[in-house]
């Protein structure tokens, strides 16, 4: 079994509130746009993002880190990406009060990009091992080509 630190539960912590938070915000997504095919593909990120939780907190789990609390466990370096997250879905409400599709892609967009600078900042920990890292980067992709599908439809 792995040696487990703060720093990596914290890391386990704050990513699971990351995607937890993702969640949430692309069903507002998908609620406020009129797009039918856009409405079913934020919903599919949604569940992808349901994925990724239970992937971290099963993996953590195996190494011995305690489940995060409903209440965000943010300490250390990631404690800003983490507010940027957060602070990036509160917009989408914002653009959700005159909905617009494109406004509201580039919301996501924005969220996914402070998921991803959350990401960034937890593989630079040198105490996860190499299954946890190899997680991390497989999720952290699937945001990337999230993001990127987000940046193409907003400029077409």
């Amino acid at each position: 079994m792995a040696l487990i630190t703060g720093e990596t539960a914290r890391i386990y912590n704050d990513l699971v509130v990351i995607n937890k938070a993702a969640i949430k915000g692309y069903l507002e997504a998908a609620e406020a746009v009129d797009n039918p095919d856009l409405k079913a593909e934020l919903r599919r990120y949604s569940e992808q993002r349901t994925q990724f939780a239970v992937e971290l907190e099963e993996q953590a789990i195996r190494f011995g880190v305690e489940p995060p609390s409903e209440e965000s466990t943010v300490e250390g370096a990631v404690t800003d990406a983490v507010a940027a997250f957060h602070r990036s879905w509160i917009n989408l409400k914002s653009a959700l009060v005159d909905p617009d599709d494109r406004a509201i892609l580039g919301e996501c967009e924005t969220g996914d990009a402070a998921a991803l600078a959350s990401y960034d900042l937890a593989l630079e920990s040198e105490e996860l091992v190499d299954e946890a890292r190899e997680l991390l980067r497989r999720q952290q992709g699937e945001i990337q080509l999230i993001k990127n599908r987000f940046a193409a439809r907003r400029t077409m």
